[in-house]
């Protein structure tokens, strides 16, 4: 229509080796989240894919890239970083209701559009693999921090495998960014960038998100040393994402949530690390060094985490009751 925005997306087949499972992904789940808000009065934004009047809602160009028309959420702000606690609180209704919206829908509908994501184990190993051929010797630093937790990387792995942890549709990159607020920044209206999602567990999407949301300083710091995980943001975070979607969560899911944030942000860190070593062939830079940098800014969050993770587990207590 005139005068409307659209957003014109292609998607990057280096991150999505099959774009059409991604678009199907994509309209199953919209089509769902707008079925489920029907029944509720959550006044939650859905993006709307828009079609051609032959009903197709992509286009293949002549490279074999693909490309789609998204509608554009007006009036709303993205944040890069949380800080307050009623942000963050905000943040937790908006994963907690994608989470409660999405928990209908089978995972069984959804292909599995990156495998091997989140599975830490295996960015493990394809950072063994690298190490043998790696000349890195300015960063013994993220050597030793790697080796020093290797006993953890299996954590979430062994109770996916032991169906203690809830397994469902999840967003898969719940960022900060990819909340958008309303203009005046008091409320989240909508959840966005849904390419990743997929099947997996919920702690996957929940440790990812404090993660993010946790970090007042972001990834643009001038040194990891300056990166702290604020305990009061994590109180708010879940606070707001428990008035959602508490009934979702198993007991273990539960016990669980300081060791996924953790566990999620050393994984970061660590893919990080390995694309440094295979020379920058995933993550974009903008500079030498700065996939060594990034996976420093991770590691420093996965130590201020371990410093408060007495006081972290009492706060997910005290909220649980």
């Amino acid at each position: 229509m005139p005068g409307e925005k659209y957003v014109l997306q292609r998607l990057n087949p280096n991150v999505f080796p099959d774009p059409g499972l991604v678009q199907d992904n994509l309209c199953t789940v919209t089509r769902h989240l707008q079925t489920q808000l029907q029944q509720t009065d959550k006044d939650f934004i859905i993006l709307r894919v828009l079609r051609n009047p032959e009903k197709v809602g992509s286009y293949i160009a002549p490279d074999g890239s693909w490309w789609r028309l998204l509608s554009y959420i007006d009036d709303s702000l993205a944040l890069n970083t949380v800080s307050t606690a009623e942000q963050a609180r905000e943040i937790g209704h908006g994963l907690g209701l994608f989470h409660q919206l999405t928990s209908s829908l089978p995972p069984s509908f959804l292909p599995d559009t990156l495998p091997g994501f989140h599975i830490t184990p295996l960015y493990l190993k394809q950072y063994d693999a690298l190490l043998p051929t790696a000349q890195d010797c300015a960063a013994a630093d993220c050597l030793d921090f790697i080796d020093d937790r290797r006993q953890d990387v299996s954590l979430l792995e062994n109770a996916r495998k032991q169906g203690t942890v809830r397994q469902q549709v999840i967003h898969g990159d719940p960022k900060v960014a990819n909340f958008l607020f309303s203009r005046d920044g008091s409320r989240v209206i909508s959840l966005i960038d849904l390419d990743t999602v997929k099947p997996g567990l919920l702690l996957h999407d929940i440790g990812d998100c404090l993660r993010s949301c946790c970090n007042r300083s972001g990834e643009e710091v001038q040194t990891p040393g300056d990166v702290v995980f604020a305990p009061e943001l994590f109180t708010a975070m879940l606070e707001g994402y428990f008035c959602y979607a508490s009934n979702l969560l198993t007991v273990t899911d539960k016990r669980l949530i300081v060791d996924s944030v953790r566990l999620i942000s050393f994984e970061l860190g660590l893919r990080f690390y390995t694309d440094h070593l295979a020379g920058d062939r995933y993550f974009k830079v903008d500079y030498p060094g700065q996939n060594l940098f990034r996976a420093r800014v991770q590691f420093a969050l996965v130590r201020s985490i371990e410093c408060q993770y007495t006081e972290l587990i009492k706060i997910c207590t005290v909220i649980q009751r």
